[in-house]
C-alpha cells in the first residue's frame, strides 16, 4: 500500500465522519476544531476570570479588615466596611458571572431551563449583597452625620444599582413569569441583553471611583499622605487595577461572537422561565 493510498484513506475516513451528526462524531472521538477552539478559550477566560473574581474579593477583605479596622454592624466605620466588600462580591463578581451564563459552552445546546435557573440566582445573590451594602453605607453615614449622595462615587453608585435593579425586576416580569407575551419578550430580550453588559462598566466604575474616595479621605493630613504612596495606597491601587481588568474582560467575553449561544434566535429564548423547554 503507498502512502499517497493512505492519505487517501485518512481523507475519506474524515469525509465519512464529518457526515456524521456531532453526537456520533464525539462518540468516535471526532469533533471539528472550529467548535473545540470556542470551548477551549472559554474555559481558559473562565480560568482567568474566576482567579480575578477571587482576588477582587479577598482583595477588599484584606484592605477593609488591615487598614481600614475590620467589620461590626452598630454604624460605626467598621459597619461602613461592609459596603465595599458587599459591592464588590455582588455587583462586580456576581453579575460579571451571570451575564457570562449563556457564553458557557455547555449551554449552547439542550434545555435552557438550568442556565435561566443559574442566570437568575445569581443575579438574586448578586441584589441581596446590594441591597446589604447600601444599608451599611446609609447607617452608617446617617449615624455619623455624613451627607448622602454627594459625591461622583455615589452617583454613579446609584445609577448602577438603579439600573441592576430595573434589569432584575423587568427581567423577573419578563422571563420568569408566565404571562408575559411572546412578543414582548422577544422585543425586551436585546434590551435586557445590551443594559446588563452596561451595567458592568457603571460598577468598575462605581468601585474605582469609592476606592479612590477613600483614599483620599483616610491619608489627607496624615504622616504617610496619599501623594507618597504608602503600603495602603499601593494596595488599594492594585485593588483598583484588578477590578478594572475583571470588568474588562468580561465585557471581551460578552463581545466576543463566536461565545455567543447559537440559537440566541430560537423559540426557546422567549419562552418563560417557569415554562420547561420541550
Amino acid at each position: 500500500m503507498s502512502r499517497d493510498d493512505g492519505a487517501e484513506g485518512d481523507l475519506e475516513l474524515w469525509n465519512y465522519f464529518s457526515r456524521r451528526s456531532p453526537r456520533l462524531r464525539r462518540k468516535r472521538g471526532v469533533l471539528p476544531v472550529n467548535r473545540m477552539i470556542p470551548r477551549v478559550s472559554f474555559l481558559l477566560l473562565s480560568i482567568l476570570l474566576g482567579i480575578l473574581g477571587i482576588l477582587c474579593v479577598v482583595f477588599t477583605v484584606y484592605w477593609t479588615q488591615h487598614w481600614l479596622g475590620g467589620f461590626a454592624w452598630d454604624g460605626s466605620s467598621q459597619m461602613f466596611n461592609w459596603h465595599p466588600v458587599f459591592m464588590v462580591t455582588g455587583m462586580l463578581v456576581l453579575t460579571g458571572a451571570a451575564v457570562l451564563v449563556y457564553r458557557v459552552p455547555l449551554s449552547w445546546s439542550g434545555p435552557k431551563l438550568p442556565w435561566k435557573l443559574l442566570h437568575a440566582g445569581l443575579t438574586l445573590a448578586a441584589f441581596i449583597l446590594i441591597v446589604l451594602g447600601l444599608v451599611a453605607v446609609f447607617e452608617y453615614h446617617n449615624k455619623q452625620g455624613i451627607a448622602n449622595m454627594y459625591s461622583l462615587h455615589s452617583w454613579l453608585g446609584l445609577a448602577a444599582v438603579l439600573l441592576f435593579s430595573c434589569q432584575w425586576a423587568m427581567g423577573f416580569a419578563s422571563f420568569l413569569l408566565p404571562w408575559a407575551p411572546t412578543w414582548f419578550r422577544a422585543l425586551y430580550k436585546p434590551i435586557h441583553v445590551f443594559f446588563g453588559s452596561a451595567i458592568i462598566p457603571l460598577v468598575v466604575a462605581a468601585c474605582i471611583s469609592g476606592i479612590n474616595e477613600k483614599l483620599f479621605f483616610k491619608l489627607t493630613n496624615t504622616s504617610t499622605p496619599y501623594a507618597q504612596l504608602p503600603a495602603e495606597a499601593w494596595f488599594a491601587n492594585i485593588l483598583g487595577m484588578l477590578i478594572l481588568v475583571f470588568g474588562l474582560l468580561v465585557l471581551f467575553a460578552l463581545a466576543m461572537p463566536v461565545w455567543k449561544r447559537p440559537d440566541v434566535n430560537s423559540q426557546d429564548t422567549q419562552e418563560p422561565l417557569l415554562q420547561e423547554d420541550k
